[in-house]
């Protein structure tokens, strides 16, 4: 039970596309990322994730429309729903998940950026 500074977790890692655990709340974890680019179409069919931004703009990707959330937004992605997070104008974005612990990290499709394990920071 102590106190996590969230900005100096995310001087721990510097790949981007790669969740790393900080927490667990009963069976869900809370993640940090740091997202650069396009990432892949996905969706998590027995899970909703919910996206913090805590730097930078992330352009949330569905297929009829893009959900532009800033800096201090969250976005909740419900279950089934395809989608796709991207950055523009090469701009790293960091951002908090909370989501199941067992989530697929894309979903039932694999993909260059699909990881299997988040390590704990």
């Amino acid at each position: 039970m102590n106190s996590i500074n969230i900005k100096e977790k995310f001087t721990k890692f510097s790949k981007n596309w790669h969740p790393h655990q900080i927490a667990v709340v009963d069976n869900m974890q809370v993640v940090l990322a740091k997202l650069k680019g396009e990432f892949v179409w996905h969706s998590h069919d027995d899970e909703d994730e919910l996206f913090q931004v805590i730097k930078g703009t992330l352009y949330m990707q569905f297929r009829d429309r893009t959900e532009v959330v800033n800096e201090g937004e969250i976005i909740v992605i419900p279950k089934g729903v395809e989608h796709n997070p991207c950055t523009k104008n090469d701009e790293e974005v960091h951002v908090l998940l909370f989501e199941k612990l067992d989530i697929a990290h894309t979903g039932k499709v694999k993909y260059e950026k699909t990881q299997t394990h988040y390590p704990k920071i």
